[in-house]
């Protein structure tokens, strides 16, 4: 019997980036001055001797073994070695909040404040391996969450842009980001159904919560050949996530790829 997965609601260290101006709600130059110019030459800001590694470790190791063991016809079993090695750097939990951060690699989703929760790690990893991101995409995210999505996608490519309908949780995300050293992440406090025009078209988007149907506006922000990950379905409902893929024609393919269940997907103001 197949278990259900259960969630909610990436920077390649080899690739120069200029900073992200300082009109945006995540990492601005005003705000973190020369440590987040600094940033985008180095690594996030993880000790050396961070505890919390081992654990990392083992999330990663049953990543691996859920992966080889959940079954469909669309279902990897094996993970981009990538998406596993940007799930060993970063640190999950410095971005979620303190009274859950001893659960942080624990393969469950976890509460993050306002009603909303962070994925599972398999989840996430999935999702990711889903977009086949490759060191020079730009990523949209509709969803941001505590941020990890975000700071995983920001291991792997070159820019994220990252949508949160709760400012508080913008706000924070966009904080943490920001302290752990992710230069090539935006973060915007609005309502994701139309996407974020202005910065697309989008090699990739992810979506992390969960909709009644497909947003034309997002497919029509990726790129001939992009790709969105997005669950949909009714909440209290089986829901699927959905891979979404567009070609040089115009043309829109979805598969179903296992259920989930996630948070709804949020619309307006809040």
């Amino acid at each position: 019997m197949r278990p259900e997965p259960e969630a909610e609601p990436g920077r390649d260290r080899g690739t120069r980036r200029e900073p992200l101006p300082p009109t945006w709600y995540g990492v601005r130059a005003a705000a973190c001055g020369l440590a987040a110019i600094m940033a985008v030459l180095s690594a996030p800001a993880v000790a050396a001797d961070d505890p919390f590694r081992p654990a990392r470790l083992e999330m990663v190791d049953q990543i691996e073994r859920i992966a080889s063991l959940v079954r469909g016809p669309a279902v990897p079993t094996e993970l981009d070695p990538r998406v596993l090695e940007a799930m060993r750097d970063v640190p999950r939990h410095a971005l979620v909040p303190q009274a859950v951060r001893d659960a942080a690699y624990e393969d469950r989703p976890l509460p993050i404040g306002y009603g909303q929760t962070i994925s599972q790690p398999y989840i996430v990893a999935l999702m990711t391996d889903l977009l086949a991101p490759e060191p020079g995409d730009v990523m949209l995210e509709i969803g941001t969450g505590s941020g990890y999505q975000a700071a995983v996608l920001a291991e792997l490519v070159d820019r994220v842009y990252s949508m949160e309908i709760v400012p508080e949780l913008a706000e924070r995300a966009a904080g943490d980001l920001a302290g752990l050293g992710y230069a090539n992440v935006a973060v915007r406090a609005a309502d994701g159904y139309h996407g974020w025009q202005e910065h697309g078209p989008y090699d990739g988007i992810v979506v992390t919560a969960a909709a009644s149907h497909i947003p034309p506006p997002l497919v029509a922000q990726l790129k001939p050949g992009g790709r969105m990950v997005i669950p949909v379905g009714a909440t209290f409902m089986v829901q699927q996530l959905m891979l979404v893929e567009t070609d040089g024609d115009g043309m829109v393919r979805t598969e179903a790829i296992l259920p989930v269940r996630f948070v709804p997907f949020t619309r307006g103001s809040r």
